[in-house]
């Protein structure tokens, strides 16, 4: 598109700082860009009034600019820059000015929204989840170079480095060492951790490799008894946060550097406290919890 005129291309933005016009009222800012197809008032009315309808603000176009919330505002820069229905619509980072759950809410609405208009949005974030919430594919990039392309389950199931697997989301790093490989499973020796069986997924291996285990604190089981099935080990809770549905421990596990992020729903933890006595924590995870990658 450099040869076209930049008046002429089909896309549009959405500030982060929104760029509300502060001398016009909702009505001029929503139809700003139709002023110079002098559209007969009727005409321009039923835009902007459509516009109003998707984005739930029905009533408001002779509201001043100051007489809008953050959310408000953001809802009219949408519609500004949706009204000429452009073919990709840009958005760099429009909820980074809300309070949590006003951007909860508005992701979804945007979400919404994109499915109704069938219009491309590219949606500029560093909040992970807000990227795994909105998105198709996210796209992770580092340095000026994209590091994986993907969806969002795929992008946090089965990221392809470890620095993406570090990026998003929380997740434990181990040392370990390619013994044999197997017919689709790779046999592994993650030192402190035993003796482990996993998938490569869709990177290759070699005997004697070094390799990195990562798991996921959500899908390590802590319990105060040893489990009887899956992988297990011993540690001690370092330390815990309380996050209200569920806590956050960190377990310290002799020969492993940092210590093992845990997250576990609050049903009933009442018998996992800081500073346990060795033996009495375990670390449990299946083999399909595993995320074999490269060590560099």
């Amino acid at each position: 598109m450099s040869s076209v005129p930049a008046n002429h291309r089909p896309v549009n933005m959405v500030f982060q700082s929104y760029a509300i016009f502060p001398h016009l009222n909702v009505k001029q800012n929503i139809g700003y860009s139709l002023v110079q197809d002098k559209l007969p008032h009727a005409e321009f009315d039923a835009k902007v009034g459509e516009m109003l309808d998707l984005i739930k603000l029905p009533g408001y176009e002779d509201r001043a600019s100051h007489e809008l919330s953050g959310g408000e505002r953001q809802r009219v820069a949408l519609a500004r820059a949706l009204i000429r229905r452009p073919k990709v619509l840009l958005l760099d980072e429009p909820l980074g000015a809300l309070d949590k759950k006003p951007r909860e809410k508005m992701q979804l609405e945007l979400r919404a929204l994109q499915r109704s208009v069938g219009i491309t949005f590219v949606f500029v974030t560093h909040d992970q989840e807000e990227a795994l919430t909105m998105s198709d594919r996210v796209a992770v990039m580092s340095e000026g170079r994209y590091l994986q392309i993907d969806t969002p389950n795929r992008l946090y199931e089965a990221p392809q480095s470890r620095e993406v697997a570090d990026f998003i989301g929380t997740m434990n790093f181990f040392d370990a060492r390619v013994r044999e490989i197997l017919d689709d499973k790779v046999a592994i020796d993650a030192g402190p951790l035993g003796n482990l069986t996993a998938s490569p997924g869709s990177l290759a291996f070699s005997t004697g490799q070094s390799s990195l285990v990562a798991i996921r604190p959500e899908k390590i089981t802590i319990s105060s008894a040893k489990p009887a099935n899956g992988n297990a080990v011993q540690g001690i809770i370092d330390d815990t946060a309380y996050l209200g549905d569920r806590s956050h421990f960190y377990v310290r596990v002799n020969g492993v550097e940092n210590p093992v992020a845990v997250s576990a729903q609050n049903v009933d933890q009442s018998h996992l406290s800081s500073g346990s006595h060795q033996g009495e924590i375990w670390l449990n995870w299946s083999d399909d919890a595993i995320v074999l990658l490269n060590a560099d």
